[in-house]
C-alpha cells in the first residue's frame, strides 16, 4: 500500500484535506499526516497544504526542521508525485510578493503576487465558485476540466514566468492561473477538499497518477 505523506506545518486546512484524501484512498492508500524528515522523504507521494499569508507559511514550514530537505529528496530525488493545494501551490514558486520578498520553494519559476480585478463589483478576496478554463491535459484535472465549478478563497496567485508550467485558468475579473503542472509536480489554487464531488474526484485521480 502506498503512503501519501500529508505536511503538517499548522496549515488551517491541513485536517479538511486529511479527511478528503482519507475518504477517496479507501484501501489504495495510507494517509500519513507528518513532519517527520524520515518520513516524508520515504513516502510514496507528498501533499502540501496551505491557506494564509505566503510568508508566514514558508516561515512555519521553514521552521520544521529537515522537512523542506526532505520534500526535495522525495519530490526532486526520487520524483515522487507532489500535490500543493492553495498556499501549498504558492510556495512552489521562486518568490512570494506578500509582505515583501520571500523565496519559496523555488521548484517551479514564478512570482505569488496579489490578483487584480477589472470590475470593481467583484470583490478580492476572491472567495466562491469558479469553472477552469484552458485546462490542459493533467489527469487529475478531468473532473474540472468537463466545466464543473471548483471552490476558491485567496487573494493572491502564482503566476509562473514560463506558461508552459500553467495547467489551467480562471477568470475573476481578469484571469490568472488556477493549476500549475511540471513532472511529478502539481499545484492547485483552489480547494478540492471544498469542492464537493470534482475535488474528491481530482483527488482520488492524484493517487492515481503516475508522471
Amino acid at each position: 500500500m502506498q503512503r501519501i505523506a500529508l505536511i503538517d506545518y499548522g496549515s488551517g486546512n491541513l485536517r479538511s484535506a486529511e479527511k478528503a484524501l482519507v475518504r477517496v484512498a479507501g484501501g489504495r492508500a495510507e494517509i500519513v499526516v507528518t513532519n517527520h524528515p524520515e518520513t516524508v522523504a520515504g513516502a510514496d507521494a507528498v501533499v502540501l497544504p496551505g491557506v494564509g499569508a505566503f510568508a508566514a507559511c514558508m516561515a512555519a514550514l521553514s521552521a520544521r526542521s529537515g522537512v523542506i530537505e526532505a520534500m526535495n529528496r522525495a519530490v526532486a530525488g526520487r520524483g515522487v508525485p507532489f500535490l500543493g493545494i492553495c498556499v501549498g501551490m504558492q510556495l512552489m514558486a521562486s518568490r512570494g510578493l506578500e509582505f515583501g520578498v520571500t523565496p519559496g520553494l523555488g521548484w517551479i519559476d514564478g512570482d505569488v503576487r496579489k490578483i487584480e480585478v477589472s470590475d470593481r463589483a467583484l470583490k478580492i478576496p476572491h472567495m466562491g465558485w469558479n469553472t477552469l478554463t484552458g485546462v490542459g491535459d493533467l489527469p487529475m484535472l478531468a473532473g474540472a476540466r468537463a466545466g464543473e465549478p471548483v471552490y476558491f478563497t485567496h487573494s493572491f496567485a502564482m503566476f509562473p514566468t514560463d506558461d508552459a508550467d500553467i495547467a489551467a485558468w480562471t477568470d475573476h475579473g481578469g484571469r490568472f492561473p488556477a493549476a500549475v503542472a511540471r513532472g511529478n509536480m502539481a499545484g492547485v489554487q483552489f480547494h478540492p477538499e471544498k469542492s464537493q464531488a470534482t475535488g474528491l474526484k481530482l483527488l482520488s485521480d492524484f493517487l492515481e497518477w503516475r508522471p
